[in-house]
């Protein structure tokens, strides 16, 4: 089977880990083998040291990207959900992954005003303070996937909607076979 990759895009706070880790249970049960790269974790264990400056986020992404690439190369359903803010960064980690494999982008389009809402770190409201520079959505941009494979607006659909409309995805086009 051939492996590939879900990019999971948007926000701080949109959903990206939420619908992520729906996707990932429903992937195993499918018997496929299932690596998650959290933005948050790959931060603590890969990219330790990088601070939040546009050329530091861009090497976040493509280590990432790297990861992602060498574990689809192996077969592996692999489910970033990583804010990923500039289209370059994201079109580079593309093209390292579609050297091995299938890569989805999927946007996570939650407005920045619903995602301040939903913040229970508080890390919008320090942001506005001026205590965290540099937070996308606020005081460094965010730059929309034009064209995304998958565009999920999660102030319409529920997570678990979000979720199945990704299965259904990777069921169109094939990377799970049969659909269960």
């Amino acid at each position: 089977m051939i492996g590939f990759t879900l990019w999971f895009t948007g926000l701080s706070g949109s959903g990206k880990t939420t619908i992520a880790d729906l996707v990932a249970p429903e992937l195993e049960r499918r018997g496929l083998l299932v690596e998650k790269l959290d933005g948050d974790v790959v931060r603590t264990h890969l990219s330790h040291g990088l601070g939040f400056s546009k050329e530091d986020r861009d090497a976040n992404v493509e280590r990432i990207g790297w990861v992602a690439s060498r574990l689809t190369r192996h077969g592996a359903a692999v489910i970033v959900s990583a804010i990923s803010p500039y289209a370059e960064a994201r079109r580079k980690a593309r093209a390292l992954v579609e050297a091995e494999g299938v890569f989805l982008e999927i946007h996570v389009a939650t407005p920045v005003e619903e995602c301040e809402r939903r913040d229970v770190k508080g890390l919008y409201a320090k942001a506005r303070a001026g205590e965290i520079p540099e937070f996308t959505g606020v005081s460094d941009p965010y730059e929309e996937p034009a064209s995304p494979e998958l565009r999920l607006d999660t102030t319409q659909l529920a997570p678990a909607e979000s979720a199945q409309l990704v299965i259904a995805k990777l069921e169109e086009i094939g990377c799970l076979g049969v659909p269960a």
